[in-house]
């Protein structure tokens, strides 16, 4: 039995779109955590792909990106007022930097 190579994804994305793909870096404990194994997290929108991450992340910051995992958090229902009420749904994405690439988030405070 043969295995088919895979077919190389030569997908452009412009620096709007890029900017549009990654909302904003997420700064909590265990994110901080993430950044020893070379791991950065961000929001993103939920309709946004694995692969539009990873050329969004390249495009800005000039990085390699080793791969990209995410996390849909679905929203909570949570009481406003009184009045019942649901919390947007929400994802992350946890970005792992090839060994030698680094993204310094401090540096736009």
């Amino acid at each position: 039995m043969s295995v088919r190579p895979r077919k190389k994804n030569d997908m452009k994305i412009s620096l709007n779109k890029a900017y549009q793909v990654i909302l904003n870096p997420l700064v909590t404990e265990k994110s901080t955590q993430h950044s020893e194994y070379n791991k950065i997290v961000f929001s993103v929108p939920i309709n946004a792909t694995k692969l539009e991450i990873k050329l969004s992340i390249e495009k800005i910051f000039s990085v390699k990106v080793k791969s990209v995992n995410t996390i849909l958090l679905k929203g909570k229902i949570k009481r406003f007022k009184g009045i019942l009420g649901k919390r947007s749904n929400t994802k992350k994405a946890i970005v792992t930097l090839v060994p030698g690439n680094t993204i310094d988030l401090s540096a736009g405070v």
